[in-house]
Parts: C-alpha cells; sequence; structure tokens
C-alpha cells in the first residue's frame, strides 16, 4: 500500500473539492444527520484567506491515487504561537490502515519544525456516548497518538423560533441597574470595537478551559475586522448584541452567525466581564440577540452552540431558553513537554 500526502492549493478547485468530501464524509459517518459541516464554499473562502491572525495548510492523502484522506494544519501567528492546531480526516471505508497515522505524523512533524510545542485537535460524538468519549473512534485514536481529552463539551441544540412568550417570560424581572443593550446585524460599531475587541480576546481564558495550553489573547481590532472580512465573503451573516455600562464600556456581549447556506445560527461567543457579573447579563444580551435574529433572519431553522460541561451557569441559561443536548466536542491535546 503505497500513501502519499500532498499540500492542496487553495485555489485549486478541484483539490479543494476533493478535501471537503472527505472532510463530511468523516463527520457523518461518526454523526449521522447531527454532523456539524461547514459548507464547501465557507471551506474554501477560509483557505483562501490572507490571514495576518492564522497559517492555514491543507493536505490530502492518496492510497494508490485515490483520495483517501484529508488533513488540515494551522498556525496562530500573533497570540498563543507554541500552538498547532491539527485535524485529520479518513473516509470510512478506509479507516484503520493506517492513513489517519501517516496523515498525523505529517502534521506533527511540520508544528515541530515550527517550534510548536502543544498540539490541539478536536473531535466530536453523539450524547449518548460517554463524556470522556470511550469507545469513539476519535478519541482512542488521539490516544493512542499520546492526545488527552483536555476539555469536554456540551454540544446543544435550539429548535427555532423561540416563542415571544417564553422571551418575555425570561426577560421578566430585568433591574433597572443602568445598563443599556445595544444590538446589531454586520460589523462591530466603531464606537464599540475597542471594547468588543478587549471582551471577546478573553473568552479563551475567562470560559472554562480545563488542561488546554492556552495563553491570554492580545485585544486586537485588527483581527476583529479580518473575522469580518471573512464572515462576509462566506456569505454569512452576523448578529451582535452588547451590554454598556452607563459611562458606555462593553460589560456583556454576545454573537450569533447564521451559515451562508442558511442551515443554521451557530453562537459563537458570550461573556460577561467578571466586575459585571451577576446583574442577568448573560440571559440579556441571549434574548436581545434571539429577537433580532427571528426578527431578520425567520426561518433560520436552529441555533447550535458549545459549553464546557464544567461551565454550569451557562449550560442553565441555555436550558432556560430551550437548547437540548445534541452531542459532545472533545478537545484534544498533545504537549510535548
Amino acid at each position: 500500500m503505497t500513501i502519499e500526502i500532498q499540500p492542496v492549493d487553495a485555489f485549486d478547485a478541484p483539490a479543494v473539492d476533493a478535501w471537503w468530501e472527505v472532510y463530511a464524509a468523516a463527520l457523518r459517518a461518526d454523526r449521522g444527520g447531527d454532523a456539524v459541516l461547514w459548507s464547501l464554499e465557507e471551506t474554501r473562502t477560509e483557505l483562501q484567506q490572507d490571514s495576518a491572525t492564522f497559517e492555514q495548510h491543507a493536505f490530502l492523502a492518496r492510497r494508490n491515487g485515490t483520495v483517501v484522506g484529508a488533513a488540515s494544519l494551522a498556525f496562530p501567528l500573533k497570540d498563543n504561537t507554541h500552538l498547532a492546531d491539527i485535524a485529520v480526516y479518513v473516509v470510512p471505508g478506509a479507516r484503520r490502515s493506517g492513513i489517519g497515522s501517516a496523515l498525523l505524523t505529517e502534521l506533527e512533524e511540520r508544528a515541530i519544525a515550527r517550534s510548536r510545542r502543544t498540539f490541539l485537535a478536536d473531535t466530536s460524538w453523539a450524547a449518548s456516548v460517554p463524556a470522556d468519549g470511550t469507545g469513539h473512534p476519535g478519541v482512542e485514536f488521539g490516544r493512542r497518538h499520546g492526545y488527552a481529552l483536555a476539555l469536554g463539551d456540551r454540544e446543544s441544540v435550539l429548535d427555532l423560533p423561540v416563542t415571544e412568550d417564553l422571551l418575555d417570560r425570561l426577560a421578566a424581572g430585568t433591574p433597572d441597574d443602568g445598563y443599556l443593550l445595544r444590538s446589531w446585524t454586520g460589523p462591530v460599531p466603531e464606537d464599540v470595537v475597542a471594547g468588543w475587541a478587549e471582551l471577546s480576546s478573553s473568552l479563551d481564558t475567562e470560559a472554562p478551559m480545563g488542561d488546554l495550553d492556552i495563553e491570554a489573547a492580545t485585544a486586537d481590532v485588527a483581527e476583529i475586522r479580518e473575522s469580518e472580512e471573512l464572515v462576509a465573503a462566506q456569505g454569512r451573516t452576523s448578529f451582535c448584541v452588547v451590554a454598556l455600562t452607563p459611562d458606555g464600556q462593553v460589560a456583556a456581549y454576545s454573537q450569533l452567525v447564521v451559515s451562508g447556506d442558511d442551515s443554521a445560527a451557530y453562537q459563537w461567543g458570550t461573556l460577561v466581564r467578571r466586575q459585571d457579573r451577576g446583574h442577568r447579563l448573560g440571559m440579556r444580551v441571549k434574548l436581545e440577540n434571539l429577537r433580532r435574529l427571528q426578527r431578520e433572519m425567520p426561518g433560520t431553522p436552529r441555533v447550535v452552540t458549545y459549553n464546557a460541561e464544567s461551565n454550569e451557569h451557562m449550560l442553565a441559561v441555555n436550558v432556560a431558553l430551550g437548547f437540548h443536548p445534541s452531542g459532545r466536542l472533545g478537545e484534544l491535546q498533545k504537549r510535548l513537554g
């Protein structure tokens, strides 16, 4: 058996098409109709992006000339430059034949050559599988290669629309404490973008991170604008809301992004600044964003979100809104020392 691994040119349409087909087939084999997928065009656009924040590479594996595997490798360029994000996909009929291992070895060697010492990957499984992923092919493959489960996330789905009655009941009793909600669709307005960047950059360290070797990010308005450009190029729609203190500081934020193929909305982040907690701001910004989403894109069928299993407060907020568990996501990590 000959396994050939080659980089993918992001502007080679057939190669990107082949990469996406393997990616989609692998996720669907694990999750069936519950698989959460980026569309082909969303994937193509991201691979073609000239980013100052991430350097991305994609690879195809062929066995005797036939495409049987795909992989991606991303290097953070601004913060957490000790990390490498790794993903490996193998078509269902070719699993357990050394293809995934060959791809993983290729990615790790490239990451080591770039002085990266911590490798991150993720894999998802059905809610019926144990929380530690025991028995799931992705988790077991990772364990065989030195990857431990560093953080377990719950995947949850909210079927839309949420009734106005429920939204009103959850909003009842909101204290008159001086916070002002402000929402919009599209890019973050200039007068609040610095506060948005400051708060959103702390998400990876303020939210539960388990054993993940992730350092605090630097607030960067340019990074926010780069992300917005990608969202627009992918045909996605971003819904945002902030809670502002009486003196105009961003105290909380929430963002929903609707996929360009209208398949779902995704909760990209919700966070309340530490000194502003205890005012129900997490619930308030989520309610406001749901109202805006349902008003402007009423055909959106559902919202998908991920929360650390240990994040009891946000999980409780989501349950109150009507989210139900749909799966689990395991964030895997391998540290070289």
